[in-house]
């Protein structure tokens, strides 16, 4: 075994793995058995507008790949962190309708939405979850927004 001194540059793809173990540990907590209504989504207050405006951008685009642009109204739990109004924002920007009292006439195909984002080593994780997919990546927070620094997990449901 070879290990690399810690000014060199061999870190880098240790602590990329190092990432990628955590965004599968953490997308591996939501395969459990679905119960009735959202489960509870969390963002911590510390993110910035722009960056939280960033990573919503983007895993709402990657959403919209997966289950179509604006076809359907989407529930999401009440929240006024950065984050949580970023994400209701990029979900009107991509065409969705959003509710937050997840109430809605009998003929509205409603697509029920959580996310988590937490802080890990220096990055930030996201996933989002509905019923049939869910999306994870991670990203590194700067003053101006937020990059991908992984590639998009995706796990579909049956």
């Amino acid at each position: 075994m070879y290990i690399v001194p810690s000014h060199s540059r061999g870190l880098r793809p240790i602590r990329s793995f190092a990432a990628a173990c955590a965004l599968a540990i953490l997308l591996s907590g939501c395969q459990s058995t679905r119960t009735e209504g959202l489960v509870s989504s969390a963002a911590p207050p510390e993110i910035s507008g722009p960056a939280a405006s960033s990573i919503a951008g983007d895993m709402v685009s990657r959403l919209a790949e997966q289950i179509g642009p604006g076809k359907a109204t989407v529930a999401l739990e009440p929240d006024t962190s950065p984050f949580g109004q970023a994400l209701e924002a990029a979900l009107k920007g991509w065409g969705y309708a959003v509710v937050t009292d997840q109430k809605t006439d009998g003929d509205t195909k409603l697509i029920e939405l959580a996310y988590v984002v937490v802080p890990f080593d220096g990055q930030v994780l996201a996933r989002l979850s509905t019923s049939s997919v869910e999306l994870g990546r991670a990203y590194t927070v700067t003053t101006n927004g937020a990059t991908p620094t992984s590639a998009l997990s995706l796990m579909r449901r049956n």
